[in-house]
C-alpha cells in the first residue's frame, strides 16, 4: 500500500504561541443570532441592570427593584417609571471537533490544524469572559470541557486539546442527535471537520440546526487529499474503517476524483448556505494565523 508523507505532531508541539495569543486578545467572538428576541451586531441587549450606560424606560411593575425608579420623572409626570440599562449577555461558544481516524493524516497534519483553530477560538471566547464548551466527537462525543469561563483556564483548555488522540470513524448524525438533546441554549457553535462522512452530513447539520443555533462549518483537508500525488497500481485503505480497493491510479481518474471531490465540497456549501449556516473551505496549506486573523474575520465570526 503506498502512503502520502504525513506529519505526525509532537508531544510538545506548540498549539498557540505567545504572540499569536497577544494579537487573539484584540478579537471578540460575535453572534448573528437573536438574543432575548433582538436582533444584535454585538452581545448587548436592552434589560434591567445596575451598569452605567441607560437604555430606556418601562412602567413599574409590583415588585420591581425601587432602586430603578426614576423619582424625577415622578415628580414631574407622576408616573412610576422603571430605568433600564445596556448589559452585556452571556454568549455560549461551542467547538464541535473531528477527532477521528481520518483527521491524523496529512502534511501539514489535519488534527494538528483543527487543534490550533480550536484553541484559538477557545481563547478568544476566554478572555471575553465567554462560556466555552469544547468536544471531540468521532461517532460519539468522546472528549468534553463544558461551559468554561476566564482567563485563568487557558492552560487547562491547551491541556485538554493537546492529550487528545484521533480514533474511530466519523457519524456526524449521531453526533448532531447527541448534541441537540444536551443542549437547549442558544449560542455560537464552530464545527471543524473534513466532513468526509460516509454516512453523509445532512441529518447531523438538521440536528445542530434545530436547536437554532448560530452554526459555522469550517471544512480542513490536507493537500494530498485535494491533489494526491499518486500513480501506479495501489490498495488504497480506508483509514477510519479499514476498507480496501485495489485500483491503478492514471490521470483520468485523478481527475475524475479532483472532480468529485470538488462537487462533493461545493454541495456542502449550498447546503449550508441555503440553511443560513456560514461555510468555510481550507486546506492545511493555508496558514493557520490567516485563516483566524483574516478568514475568521471576513466570515463575521471574528471581530
Amino acid at each position: 500500500m503506498a502512503t502520502a508523507p504525513v506529519h505526525k505532531p509532537k508531544p510538545d508541539e506548540e498549539l498557540l504561541s505567545p504572540d499569536f495569543m497577544t494579537k487573539l486578545e484584540q478579537l471578540e467572538i460575535l453572534s448573528r443570532k437573536i438574543f432575548l428576541g433582538r436582533m444584535k451586531g454585538e452581545r448587548r441587549s436592552k434589560r434591567k441592570g445596575e451598569s452605567v450606560e441607560f437604555a430606556d424606560y418601562r412602567n413599574y411593575v409590583v415588585g420591581d427593584d425601587l432602586r430603578f425608579l426614576d423619582w424625577n420623572i415622578y415628580a414631574r409626570l407622576e408616573r412610576l417609571l422603571l430605568k433600564l440599562f445596556m448589559e452585556e449577555e452571556d454568549l455560549n461558544v461551542t467547538v464541535l471537533f473531528d477527532v477521528s481516524k481520518s483527521m491524523d493524516w496529512g502534511s501539514p497534519h489535519k488534527g494538528l490544524y483543527i487543534k490550533r483553530v480550536a484553541a484559538a477560538l477557545a481563547y478568544i471566547g476566554l478572555c471575553n469572559y465567554d462560556r466555552v464548551s469544547l468536544y471531540g466527537y468521532n461517532s460519539s462525543l468522546v472528549h468534553e470541557m463544558r461551559a468554561v469561563r476566564g482567563r485563568r483556564l487557558v492552560s487547562q483548555v491547551i491541556g485538554f486539546l493537546r492529550r487528545i488522540q484521533f480514533e474511530g470513524h466519523s457519524d456526524l448524525t449521531a453526533v448532531g442527535k447527541r448534541f441537540a438533546l444536551r443542549h437547549t441554549g442558544k449560542g455560537v457553535v464552530i464545527v471543524l471537520s473534513d466532513f468526509l462522512d460516509k454516512g453523509g452530513y445532512a441529518d447531523g447539520i438538521r440536528y445542530l440546526l434545530s436547536r437554532d443555533l448560530d452554526l459555522y462549518a469550517i471544512q480542513v483537508l490536507s493537500p494530498e487529499e485535494v491533489d494526491p500525488q499518486l500513480a501506479g497500481d495501489l490498495r488504497l485503505k480506508d483509514v477510519e474503517d479499514d476498507d480496501t480497493a485495489e485500483v491503478t491510479i492514471s490521470k483520468p481518474l485523478l481527475d475524475k476524483y479532483k472532480a468529485n471531490l470538488k462537487s462533493y465540497c461545493t454541495d456542502l456549501k449550498n447546503h449550508c448556505t441555503r440553511r443560513g449556516i456560514c461555510y468555510l473551505f481550507t486546506t492545511t496549506r493555508v496558514e493557520f494565523d490567516t485563516l483566524v486573523l483574516a478568514y475568521l474575520r471576513q466570515r463575521g465570526l471574528l471581530r
